[in-house]
Order: structure tokens, then sequence, then C-alpha cells
């Protein structure tokens, strides 16, 4: 006979105990596995229009939640939802979809489209590295301290006294470019706005950053590299 611990025989609680382990393990299984381009989903107007259809009385973060779940009935395969999902929550509930795919190794890259945002409605990420999704819109990750210190910046200072670093003006269609790094790394080379005070104010020029990894593709950090002009008035 089985002996009890509360009202369930302890055999009983083994399996359970058992199952929730197998769960558990095939949700870390799913979480780490390599992100491809079938995770790549094209956001259509007529989506978006369904999707605001079925979703803006949604009260709360529901609404990310229920903007995901149209993908699926739209025909978004069960890795580009499962993607969405997995981005949405590290972005804090703004809804990110992967639009694009480009392998290069041990990094990848990713386009990512924000079906409910006003401005800046394209991102990049890099992928399958450590970890294993890096914003590059995520400002401060940038090495702003070195950019901020260059001749280059100081100067720009005078000329537009609130200028600052914005996320990338991007319209998803150009990939960075990616480099050998040190010891057999890889670096991507991204570019930023310098606008003086808002987004729709003067623009300053581009601050150029790399981002880098090691071979084993863990992110080591950025480094500021340079600026463009100002555009000719």
């Amino acid at each position: 006979m089985c002996k009890l611990y509360g009202n369930a025989p302890a055999a009983f609680l083994l399996v359970v105990i058992h199952s929730f382990a197998i769960i558990g393990a095939a949700a870390d299984s799913a979480k780490s596995a390599k992100i491809q381009a079938s995770s790549a989903w094209q956001v259509s107007q007529q989506f978006i229009t369904n999707a605001h259809a079925a979703c803006d009385n949604t009260s709360g973060s529901g609404i990310a939640e229920c903007f995901i779940d149209q993908m699926a009935k739209a025909g978004a395969s069960a890795d580009a939802v499962s993607f969405a999902r997995e981005f949405t929550r590290q972005n804090h509930g703004d809804v990110g979809i992967m639009t694009g795919f480009q392998p290069v190794g041990p990094v990848d890259i990713a386009w990512i489209t924000y079906p409910l945002r006003a401005n800046t409605n394209h991102s990049l990420l890099l992928v399958n590295g450590q970890p294993r999704l890096v914003n590059v819109e995520d400002l401060k990750l940038l090495d702003r301290k070195a950019m901020e210190q260059s001749p280059q910046f100081r100067d720009l200072k005078y000329r537009f006294p609130q200028v600052d670093l914005w996320p990338g003006d991007r319209d998803g269609t150009a990939w960075p470019n990616s480099q050998k790094g040190p010891n057999g790394g890889i670096q991507f080379v991204t570019d930023y706005p310098l606008l003086n005070g808002c987004h729709a104010c003067a623009r300053a020029g581009a601050a150029l950053f790399t981002w880098n990894f090691n071979a084993q593709g863990k992110f080591l950090g950025t480094t500021f590299i340079g600026m463009t002009p100002p555009p000719l008035q």
C-alpha cells in the first residue's frame, strides 16, 4: 500500500511532479530553440485593421495578447506567433512581430515591426547569441559616454544645444553591415539619428556604433566609432 501524503498517494504525487518537470523542460527547450526564418511573418494593413477591430476594446495589457492571438487567425505560423509572444514579453508589452530574418552566424539579424506604434515602427534585433534577443534600439546599451566625450559631439553641441541620440530611423529594408571582430568574433555597425530635442526637431547627423560579439555569440557591448555630419540646409 502506498504511503499517503495529505490525501494523495505518494506514487501519484511522484507522477504529477514528473509530469510538471517534463512540461517545464519542454517550455525551456522551445524558448532556447534557434530562431529562424520560419519566425518571420509579413504584417499586412488588413491584419492591422482586423486586429484593431478585435482588440481595441480590450483593457490594460490584454491588448498585446489579443493582437498576438489575431496573428494565428490571420495565418501566421506557430513559430511566428511564439516569437512575437516571447519578444513582446521581453519588450514590456510593446507588440513586436518579426517581418524579416537574415542568417549571419553565430548571431543573426531580425527585423521587427510594431503594429501599435505611431512612430518608429521598425527596429532590429540581434538574435541567437547570448543573450538570445539583443534589441539594437535599446539606447541604454550604447556607449554614450565615449560619444559625448568625442570632439565631434562637443562641436555639434554648439550648433545644436539639445542634440541627443534617438532610436534608429529604419524603414525595414536595409540590413546593418556585419564584419569580423577580434578573436573570431563578429560586429554589426548601426547608425542612430542625432536630433535637436524632439522627434520632429532638426537633424544633426547620425552616430555610428558597433555591436560586439565574441566567437561564441556572447554580447560584449557597443563601441562608438564616429558621426556623420548634419544634412545641408
